[in-house]
C-alpha cells in the first residue's frame, strides 16, 4: 500500500499511535546513511528519510527487494537518497578493464530499483570504481570518468534520477578530492541528470572553504555531513569551528534538499541529538 505522510499519521492517530514530526527544517531535510533493515528506527526518530547503499538495495533478491518496497511504500518516509553506488569490484569507470556492457545493466537494474522506492538522488563516490590505477594517464582516468557520467546521466534521466559526484578526501580515491574538482567535472560534462554533492567531512579533510558552497550553488543537490573530528555523528556547535559558516552558506544559496548523516554513531544513541544539532544550526544560520 502506497500512503502519504498525512494518510499515515491520520491512520497512526485513530490507532493512538505517537510518531515523531520529521526533522525538516526551512525546507531542508535531514536524513541519516543507514542499513535497510534501519527503517523503522529512522522513523521513530523522526527523520525525513532512509539514506541506503544503492549497492545493497541492487543486491537484494527480487523478494526480499519486494517485501521492502512494501514496507516502505506503507511508511511515511521514503529512501529519497542514495549512497555507494557502486561496490563490485569488477564494475571500474577507471583503467584499461571498463566493461561498460555490464556498466549499464547494473546502473539500469539499480536506478529503477531505487526509483521505485521513492529516490530522486543517488551519490556516486565509489572510491573503489574511480581510482585511478599506478602509472595510468590522470588525464585519460578524467575521460574516462566524463564517459561514464553522461552514460550514466542518460540512463538516470529515465528513471528521473540524478548522478551526484562526491569529492572524497585523499585517502580513500586519488581522483575528485575537493568540490571544486567536482564542480569542474558536472560543467565540463553538462548532463542536466549529472549534479554534485558537498561531504562536510571530506571537505574539512581536504582543507576546503566551505565556500564552495556557494561556488557551486547551482549545481548542489545534496549535502552528507559528519563532525569532522572522528567522523562521528554532529551534537554540538562546538564540535567544529566552521559549522556556523557552513549553514549560514546552505541558508543563503536557499537549499531546499536533504543533509544526510554519514559517519561512525547511532540512532538509539545519537539520533535525538543531532536531530536537535541540525535545528539549533539551521534556524539560527
Amino acid at each position: 500500500m502506497n500512503i502519504s505522510r498525512r494518510e499515515f499519521l491520520l491512520a497512526a492517530g485513530a490507532a493512538g499511535i505517537v510518531v515523531p514530526a520529521l526533522a525538516s527544517i526551512d525546507g531542508i531535510q535531514i536524513g541519516v546513511c543507514a542499513p535497510t533493515s534501519e527503517l523503522d528506527d529512522v522513523v521513530r526518530y523522526g527523520f525525513d528519510y532512509l539514506e541506503p547503499a544503492a549497492a545493497s538495495v541492487s543486491e537484494m533478491s527480487d523478494a526480499a527487494f519486494q517485501a521492502f518496497k512494501t514496507k516502505v511504500m506503507a511508511s511515511p518516509i521514503r529512501c529519497e537518497c542514495y549512497n555507494s553506488f557502486i561496490r563490485r569490484k569488477t564494475l571500474r569507470v577507471v583503467g584499461d578493464d571498463v566493461n561498460w556492457a555490464a556498466l549499464r545493466v547494473y546502473l539500469d537494474h539499480t536506478l529503477a530499483r531505487c526509483q521505485e522506492l521513492g529516490g530522486s538522488i543517488v551519490v556516486w563516490g565509489s572510491s573503489d570504481s574511480r581510482n585511478v590505477p599506478p602509472g595510468y594517464s590522470r588525464e585519460r582516468a578524467w575521460s574516462q570518468i566524463k564517459d561514464f557520467l553522461g552514460r550514466a546521466g542518460d540512463i538516470a534521466r529515465r528513471y528521473n534520477m540524478i548522478i551526484a559526484i562526491e569529492p572524497l578526501r585523499h585517502q580513500e580515491s586519488n581522483i575528485i578530492n575537493t568540490g571544486a574538482e567536482a564542480l569542474r567535472l558536472v560543467h565540463e560534462v553538462n548532463h542536466p541528470n549529472v549534479k554534485m554533492i558537498i561531504d562536510y567531512y571530506h571537505m574539512r579533510v581536504e582543507h576546503e572553504s566551505p565556500e564552495i558552497v556557494w561556488t557551486a550553488r547551482k549545481e548542489i543537490v545534496h549535502f552528507h555531513f559528519a563532525n569532522p573530528h572522528g567522523r562521528l555523528w554532529p551534537k554540538s556547535p562546538a564540535e567544529d569551528p566552521r559549522y556556523g559558516e557552513f549553514f549560514k552558506l546552505v541558508k543563503k544559496i536557499n537549499f531546499h534538499g536533504g543533509i544526510s548523516i554519514e559517519g561512525r554513531g547511532s540512532l538509539a544513541q545519537d539520533g535525538a541529538a543531532s536531530i536537535a544539532f541540525f535545528r539549533e544550526e539551521i534556524t539560527h544560520a
